[in-house]
């Protein structure tokens, strides 16, 4: 696939299916994260991987999470949390890794490790494989950043779902750049 399919038409896919992505695959997939721009070479990110009966205990940890912000959730939002993570084979934890530095602020190194997680979903593509990036307000609480074993300076930027896409993805639509590009 030319790079610049991947950059034109690279677009979510939520209903994903086994089999996740192989471990050629995943050393592609991770191998474009490290192409991100990196104003200092910090690398800060880290990605961990969450599959098979993993994916249940997710669940449960953001099920807690859920259970923290509101002590009687409806029974809905509570299943909603603890399905979320088996909606695909393969869910990804991007993480930013952020350090103090003289010449690239953290909010800088936040915008590095998001950027390699746009490499994941490019390479996704490009693999003909399906991907989605998910968030949510219980992917920023701290008992899910502490469950996950994460580390002083280190946050949950959001979940890359990946597998095999169960339909044909969606053709991007084309946008007319006018209303993004302007001259200073």
């Amino acid at each position: 696939m030319q790079a610049l399919d991947v950059l034109l038409n690279r677009v979510s896919v939520p209903r994903l299916v086994e089999p996740a992505p192989d471990a050629a695959q995943r050393e592609i997939l991770f191998g474009a994260a490290l192409r991100a721009p990196d104003h200092g070479f910090l690398k800060p990110y880290r990605f961990l991987t969450v599959e098979g009966e993993s994916r249940e205990r997710l669940g449960e940890l953001l099920a807690q999470a859920l259970l923290e912000q509101d002590s009687a959730p409806d029974a809905a939002k509570l299943d909603k949390a603890r399905q979320g993570p088996l909606r695909a084979p393969l869910v990804v934890v991007v993480i930013a890794c952020l350090q103090d530095h003289p010449k690239v602020p953290r909010s800088e190194q936040r915008l590095t490790a998001a950027c390699a997680a746009h490499g994941v979903l490019l390479a996704t593509y490009a693999l003909g494989l399906g991907g989605v990036w998910r968030t949510g307000e219980l992917s920023y609480a701290a008992s899910v950043a502490q469950g996950l074993g994460l580390g002083e300076g280190e946050e949950v930027l959001g979940f890359l779902y990946l597998g095999t896409p169960l339909n044909p993805p969606r053709i991007a639509a084309r946008e007319d750049i006018g209303g993004f590009v302007s001259a200073w």
